[in-house]
């Protein structure tokens, strides 16, 4: 008998297509290979923690943070202000927003359709999930991530390589990017390596030089006299005379204004990176917190360095800004963060970081809670899945639809379900109704000072 239902998300409220667009986006991710994709997706939510194909099969239903997205991405991609845009956003900047939800709400779930949608709307994206390798303090770290996971719409391959190839550097387009590279150099915004990169890049028939310059504009180091060189090769040395190697500390943001821009000319809306775990910051020093404020306001658009072809989406756990801003929570942020970075080496970046925390206090999206009826639908596209990956029709769930804590969360009834059948197809005889061992799950926010690492800012030019 052929099940029938709207498609539902992961969480949220029931979602709006229809059976004939559950079937379509079914065999857009399916194919041919049915049941080993199908299984993917259910090792994947087995494990809590839904893969591409998963989301793409059963969908995601948080209208307010969807809608608002979409909205970014228009925006961006017509290159006018969002109308979303909070108050006293810098003109010309990125675009942003925030998203909160328990553990296990589904933040990461939404994540993952956000860079299905910005892809199908020809957008580079990227994940970087903020941890100890990637802190979101250091904008050098974060850069070389999203640059290693970013993702385009019709290419494979390591991103700086690809938008080389996208590039038509005939086109006028490619004037374009030069002569914002080298009005920037001239008004003290970018290096002039930059520039002089780019001339070497679209003229010199070097391929080791031309790798180097991929991965200098990716993060690593470059000699400045591979670029004179190439200068030299092309005819252009003196056309650029001297000038010297950037500061290591400079070249993050710069490298980041460039790729937004090297995207753009090579014909992309923009450059989407979604910030996962955005709580982590919470296990920083009260120093280190403060700086991560203002990295998160600069991502979104909050604090000078403006690149209008960004586009930043943070998840945070709900109760952050309460916990760890607040002048009622533990750390009381609210009220320290601003003195001790005034009195300290990054006393510039105090301003910026009140914004960030400003952004997380008034600015997040919070996702919705699954209704019953949600859940029942969510649990029947399920089973359509399960039957693929295993050949086996699976009975209805007996779970049910509401809970208390975890329990009342759409990633438990999901794995409870698959735990069910899982018992039901293995153990067809000895099956006694139960679902999996789980604890409640409270984010902690204790300073680890294991989760600090100093800067690397070995991107410099040497």
């Amino acid at each position: 008998m052929e099940r029938r239902g709207c498609l539902q998300g992961w969480f949220g409220r029931r979602a709006e297509p229809s059976g004939d667009d559950w079937r379509a986006g079914r065999e857009d991710v399916v194919g041919d290979g049915a049941g080993l994709t199908a299984r993917r997706a259910i090792e994947a939510l087995r494990s809590g923690v839904p893969n591409r194909a998963a989301v793409a099969l059963l969908g995601c239903n948080q209208p307010p943070a969807v809608e608002r997205f979409a909205d970014l991405l228009a925006q961006t991609a017509a290159g006018a202000e969002p109308r979303s845009a909070p108050a006293g956003a810098p003109a010309g900047s990125a675009r942003g927003m925030l998203v909160s939800g328990d553990f296990g709400a589904g933040k990461s779930h939404l994540l993952v359709h956000l860079e299905r949608l910005a892809l199908e709307r020809r957008f580079v994206c990227s994940k970087v999930a903020i941890s100890k390798e990637t802190p979101l303090y250091d904008l050098g770290k974060v850069f070389r991530s999203a640059v290693e996971n970013a993702r385009m719409p019709d290419r494979e391959g390591r991103l700086m390589e690809e938008l080389g190839l996208a590039m038509d550097w005939a086109s006028p387009q490619s004037d374009r990017l030069f002569r914002w590279a080298d009005t920037a150099a001239s008004n003290g915004l970018l290096s002039r390596l930059f520039a002089a990169s780019l001339r070497v890049y679209e003229r010199g028939r070097d391929p080791e030089i031309k790798g180097r310059i991929e991965t200098f504009w990716a993060g690593d180091r470059l000699k400045m006299s591979d670029i004179r060189n190439g200068l030299a090769q092309i005819g252009q040395k003196q056309a650029f005379g001297a000038f010297r190697a950037p500061r290591a500390a400079d070249l993050p943001p710069q490298r980041l204004r460039f790729a937004v821009e090297l995207i753009r000319s090579a014909g992309y809306p923009g450059w989407v990176v979604l910030l996962d775990e955005v709580e982590l910051v919470g296990s920083y020093s009260i120093l280190q917190r403060g700086r991560s404020y203002a990295a998160l306001a600069r991502w979104l658009g909050q604090a000078g360095d403006a690149c209008p072809r960004l586009v930043a989406v943070g998840t945070v756990t709900d109760d952050f800004a309460a916990t760890v801003i607040s002048p009622d929570g533990t750390k009381k942020d609210r009220d320290y963060v601003g003195p001790r970075l005034a009195n300290s080496r990054y006393a510039a970046e105090a301003a910026a970081a009140e914004s960030g925390m400003r952004l997380l206090e008034r600015e997040c999206t919070p996702l919705a809670a699954p209704a019953p009826g949600d859940v029942d639908a969510t649990i029947e596209k399920l089973s359509l899945i399960y039957r693929d990956a295993y050949g086996w029709d699976p009975p209805p769930w007996t779970g049910e639809a509401g809970g208390a804590g975890i329990r009342a969360r759409m990633r438990h009834k999901v794995r409870a379900a698959i735990n069910q059948w899982d018992l039901q197809r293995i153990y067809p005889d000895s099956f006694t109704p139960t679902g999996p061992e789980v604890n409640e799950f409270h984010p902690r926010y204790d300073e680890n000072r294991d989760m600090e690492r100093e800067p690397d800012d070995g991107g410099s030019a040497a």
